[in-house]
């Protein structure tokens, strides 16, 4: 199949940066350059720019589907009898390889959308929580797979997003301690039924696996009103992988009480080696087998370049 013929049954619409661009009309900035800083990952610097070309015709998309999707909702109670009053939150998956920047990208959705008119209440979960205790993982010979789909918790998952769903009040998740790199026994993050929940980590979007019998077996994904998934090269990302573990080697690194602190008593050229090898041992090779099949689920595609800025949208076509 050639190239023109591939994107005619394409599921997907790619807008270039500037067509993206355009489609803000006339959203207005709701953030400021502090808070951007205070928003942005370690070695990412996110434009005003960015934002107001790639964060805010996003965010005006979202209105959208939060609004249809209420309608929807409000016409199957009417049909249903409307019994149930329960509050459901709109729920955003979203999606992406270790470094990519998608943690920096929830961050951006949740400060714009909780500033639309009615201010909702916007919740953002990351999944890193979800994952076994390091005990756990090396009981299962499964600390180098850390983060990839065996490493995580998915009946408490699974627990969790049913219950968020149902408009359940006061559902907890656990917190994860990248400076630890573990669980954190006994802290946990309140979700209270919120209008609009984030959910972002590295295999938010795997299905489950189709069962012979036709048995129901839930997923994650099943849970989302909606998808993003944060995409670049792979040799990219190592780039920004590396660069980050260098930056954490003279920041945190440096605390004795930190996982990797060991890292910052080796030279630059040994840590740079060490950075690679987990790249391409455990990183690479998840992106590979578990996170990029997944790319072609989502709802919406951002594709990143060298110095972080999307440089094209691939939207699913309804």
């Amino acid at each position: 199949m050639d190239k023109l013929a591939a994107q005619s049954v394409s599921p997907y619409r790619v807008f270039s940066r500037d067509e993206w661009a355009g489609l803000r009309a006339g959203e207005p900035m709701t953030l400021t350059q502090k808070e951007l800083r205070q928003l942005q990952g370690i070695n990412e610097r996110v434009s005003a720019k960015e934002v107001e070309q790639i964060h805010l015709p996003l965010s005006r998309l979202l209105d959208f589907y939060v609004v249809a999707a209420k309608d929807l909702h409000a016409a199957t109670e009417r049909f249903l009898g409307g019994k149930n009053h329960a509050k459901m939150p709109f729920i955003i998956g979203l999606a992406g390889s270790v470094a990519v920047g998608k943690s920096t990208t929830a961050r951006i959705l949740q400060a714009l959308l909780g500033r639309w008119p009615g201010n909702p209440k916007v919740d953002l979960v990351p999944t890193d929580g979800f994952l076994l205790p390091n005990a756990v993982l090396e009981k299962e010979g499964l600390m180098d797979k850390k983060g990839f789909p065996e490493s995580f918790d998915l009946p408490t998952l699974l627990r969790f997003m049913t219950d968020v769903k149902a408009g359940q009040p006061k559902v907890r998740a656990p917190v994860y301690s990248h400076f630890a790199y573990d669980v954190m026994p006994g802290k946990t993050i309140q979700v209270d039924r919120p209008d609009i929940l984030i959910v972002e980590g590295l295999n938010v979007l795997q299905p489950a696996r189709l069962p012979k019998d036709g048995t129901e077996i839930p997923f994650v994904s099943d849970f989302f009103d909606f998808s993003i998934y944060v995409d670049a090269d792979a040799d990219v990302i190592e780039r920004w992988y590396v660069e980050r573990f260098m930056e954490l080697r003279n920041t945190a690194f440096r605390d004795p009480a930190s996982y990797f602190h060991r890292y910052s008593q080796v030279s630059d050229i040994e840590a740079s080696d060490i950075s690679h090898d987990i790249w391409r041992q455990i990183n690479l090779r998840n992106l590979r087998e578990n996170i990029l099949p997944t790319r072609q689920r989502a709802d919406l595609i951002l594709h990143k370049g060298k110095d972080h800025q999307v440089e094209k949208v691939a939207l699913r076509k309804l």
